[in-house]
């Protein structure tokens, strides 16, 4: 507001210096509004037609993005590999490392030694993200750990994922992980078309061990939108909010790749939206044209600077589940039109529209279930969870590592490893700096192991020994 001296001044002026007072007046206001830090919004998405590759829509699709648990894809599809190649199948048993087990959250909690079959380990994998299990598999398919990146990578070099590089079968924080929306699509679709058989794994909204419940993070996409049938969501504070979701109506199938979401409900939403879009176009650029890397991953701390969108704005962009514009964001971009960057990543409200009046309760807060009903829809089936367990059926075995002869593989008896198979070796993980764990930039040491971890009691599987904390200097951030 213009201070009292200024008003004065306006009043005892001439009406021609007065216009031009209140007109600075406003530009000043104008200049202070566009000086406040604004939302980074969604930073890189695409829409894909699993069928025939095309590129529905795509916003920074190329630029490169940190992949968090988006990496699971790819730890999912070596497995699905070498199950076809007779490797391994649904019974081969998977052994919980002590190494394994030293992984920060998402985790199951198993204690080393313990072993479950490598089809309760998918199920673990992909719907409760869990990163001990991520790492137990990598280590039965690829022989350890580093084995099992170098898998990761040279796949990723044959499937033509032009910017992605891998350190980690988990997508727990590393700088030096990095995909993009482009190459995540490129994996799943792969996934999706080579493995029709297991695409049920993708649609398991929960897990039920023993008095445990595993929830999915994309448990509400697949109960409230039509058609949804996957895949993978992830998070580190570096990345934000990353999905990779598909859906299939009419027999076709459409996917969406959303990295860089503010929160759960924006990233539900905007795949809800995307989608909606897609099923409405037909054709677009192939996927294997857009190739190449345009463009850095965020600066650390992404999701501190990205702001969750408030419940009126995301009324105003995605009430009545699709864009509130008829098309998505992109379509600004094709008009040649820039959007304001605290705008980034929604879509444009519909002039005269009320329906994004934001629902309210009795007492005049925000009633968030209509909220949501109304910006993803409505649940369209519940999803019950299913029950799995930790029984490895007599005669089951590991996996058989490529080269790795037959006959050095031991059998397992009731349930309990046959002597000789021995557990990876533990090892140190290093939480690099951004992680939203118990102490960005520390590293995390599997604590020694004792004689109870060596004979486990009924019922103890989840008590394991603490991880032991040791202060690591944070890295300077990068500009």
């Amino acid at each position: 507001m213009p201070s009292n001296a200024v008003i004065r001044l306006a009043m005892g002026a001439g009406r021609g210096v007065l216009s031009l007072v209140l007109a600075m007046v406003l530009f000043a206001g104008v200049l202070a509004a566009g000086s406040a830090p604004a939302r980074a919004g969604i930073g890189a998405w695409i829409v894909v037609d699993m069928e025939t590759g095309a590129v529905l829509d795509q916003q920074a699709a190329r630029r490169q993005w940190y992949p968090a648990s988006i990496t699971k894809l790819m730890t999912a599809y070596l497995t699905f590999k070498a199950m076809r190649e007779g490797r391994a199948d649904k019974t081969s048993v998977v052994t919980v490392s002590a190494n394994a087990h030293s992984m920060p959250p998402s985790k199951i909690g198993f204690k080393p030694g313990t072993r479950i079959t490598l089809d309760t380990a998918l199920k673990m994998l992909i719907v409760k993200s869990a990163n001990d299990i991520a790492v137990a598999v990598a280590e039965s398919i690829g022989g350890s750990e580093p084995g099992f990146i170098a898998m990761m990578n040279e796949e990723a070099r044959r499937l033509g994922m032009s910017a992605t590089h891998f350190v980690n079968p988990h997508g727990l924080p590393d700088n030096g992980q990095v995909s993009s929306a482009r190459d995540l699509a490129v994996l799943a679709r792969a996934l999706w078309r080579e493995f029709p058989e297991h695409r049920h794994y993708f649609q398991v909204a929960g897990l039920r061990l023993g008095n445990k419940l595993l929830k999915s993070a994309n448990r509400e996409f697949l109960a409230r939108v039509p058609g949804a049938n996957g895949m993978k969501t992830g998070y580190v504070c570096n990345s934000g909010l990353n999905v990779v979701v598909t859906a299939t109506r009419g027999g076709r199938t459409v996917m969406a790749v959303i990295l860089g979401a503010a929160s759960g409900v924006e990233r539900a939403a905007k795949a809800r939206g995307l989608l909606e879009d897609g099923f409405r176009t037909r054709s677009g650029r192939s996927l294997d044209q857009l190739t190449g890397v345009s463009g850095r991953p965020p600066a650390d701390g992404y999701c501190k600077r990205n702001e969750r969108p408030s419940a009126e704005d995301l009324m105003a962009a995605y009430a009545g589940g699709g864009s509130r514009s008829g098309g998505s964001v992109l379509s600004f971009a094709a008009a040649g039109v820039s959007r304001p960057p605290a705008l980034q990543g929604l879509a444009a409200p519909v002039a005269g529209d009320d329906d994004d009046d934001v629902p309210t309760k009795e007492n005049g807060k925000t009633d968030w279930a209509k909220v949501v009903d109304e910006v993803i829809g409505p649940r369209q089936r519940d999803n019950a969870p299913i029950r799995v367990s930790v029984a490895v059926p007599a005669g089951a075995t590991p996996p058989r590592v490529a080269g790795v002869p037959a006959s050095a593989i031991a059998t397992v008896s009731g349930g309990v490893a046959a002597p000789g198979i021995p557990l990876p070796t533990p090892k140190p993980f290093t939480v690099a700096a951004g992680n939203d764990g118990p102490a960005a930039g520390a590293i995390l040491v599997p604590s020694s192991p004792s004689s109870a971890d060596a004979a486990p009691k009924p019922g103890s599987i989840f008590r394991g020994k603490p991880l032991v904390i040791v202060p690591r200097p944070l890295a300077a951030p990068r500009p």
